[in-house]
């Protein structure tokens, strides 16, 4: 297959994101939830909640920081390609369907576990309650892969969470470069970082083309401050971006850092805001545009997805997006 110059294939943790609001914290209280933590729950922990929140309104939308990144280059009219592993459920069903519906192509191991699901709860205060059941999302497993599924693309996204499967992830990154694909890697989280170091300085080393990372991110894999530890991500990959939060980010490719600002944002729920962030600068990788570009995409989408409940962004913002980002090609 001919390969699509623009195109992005990403790999992750395939959730559903199950947002749901409540009036106050009784409910979280009977579900032994503490209020603003994130709980991971086991199968029948997991059927109790959905059992017990059947009767309240919520919104669905597919999830995990790779599907992210991957719905929103789909969003701006980026061919991409999703690989993870669902159940044979309605949930299951729903990712698909969602995914499609924006424009996603996906490829998907079924697993008799049920669909991965983070439930969010979130009271007047705007205050989000996660309990996540990952369930049939780790499942996926080296000998699902095979080099067809790598072939026609020109960059490969994988976020940091699978990590914790290391077998999955190296057959991955092979898979790619034999495909002739640049890798870009999210650390996703500074817990998954700490427990992980060294295997994942082994990716830098071998694999890596892009790094992602926050700031406790990239505090937690080199015991350095952003500036410091940019460049040492640097060192070993073509492209580094480290995310300040509130400060912006940094940038170095090609030996030549830049200070990339944050956009001014009304801040309702930061979920998914680094996940659109790499969508953003993808994009403007795979367009052949200048670093500081690219980092101003990433710095518009995750603004802008921030000022949004959830994810998924109405279709007037993205078109607002695509015009932002229209008005400042031809600047």
């Amino acid at each position: 297959m001919k390969k699509n110059p623009d195109s992005v294939l990403g790999m992750g943790n395939a959730l559903m994101d199950i947002l749901v609001r409540i009036d106050n914290e009784n409910l979280l209280k009977w579900l032994k939830l503490p209020k603003g933590s994130m709980t991971l729950v086991d199968r029948d922990k997991a059927i109790h909640i959905l059992n017990r929140i059947q009767s309240l309104p919520k919104s669905y939308a597919p999830g995990g920081s790779a599907a992210n990144t991957i719905r929103g280059l789909a969003a701006l009219d980026t061919p991409a390609t999703y690989i993870g592993s669902t159940g044979n459920d309605e949930l299951g069903e729903m990712f698909k369907k969602s995914m499609s519906d924006e424009h996603v192509t996906t490829i998907l191991q079924h697993s008799d576990n049920p669909t991965g699901h983070a439930i969010t709860f979130i009271t007047p205060d705007s205050e989000r309650t996660f309990a996540t059941f990952l369930g049939a999302a780790t499942e996926l497993s080296a000998g699902q892969l095979d080099r067809f599924m790598f072939t026609g693309h020109r960059i490969f996204h994988i976020e940091g969470y699978l990590v914790l499967n290391r077998d999955l992830v190296i057959r991955a990154f092979q898979l790619a470069k034999q495909a002739g694909l640049e890798i870009s890697y999210d650390m996703a989280s500074y817990n998954v970082v700490e427990e992980n170091k060294n295997f994942i300085r082994e990716l830098l080393t071998e694999y890596v083309d892009i790094i992602f990372a926050n700031e406790e991110e990239a505090r937690a894999f080199t015991g350095k401050e952003p500036e410091d530890a940019l460049e040492e991500l640097a060192a070993t990959c073509k492209v580094a971006v480290v995310k300040t939060g509130d400060s912006g980010s940094l940038v170095t490719m090609e030996k030549e850092t830049y200070l990339i600002r944050a956009i001014k944002a009304e801040s309702l729920d930061t979920t998914g805001a680094g996940d659109l962030y790499a969508a953003g600068f993808l994009f403007g990788y795979v367009n052949g545009m200048l670093p500081e570009q690219c980092g101003k995409i990433g710095s518009l989408l995750g603004g802008k997805v921030i000022e949004t409940i959830g994810t998924r962004m109405p279709a007037e913002i993205w078109e607002q997006v695509r015009e932002q980002i229209r008005q400042s090609i031809e600047d």
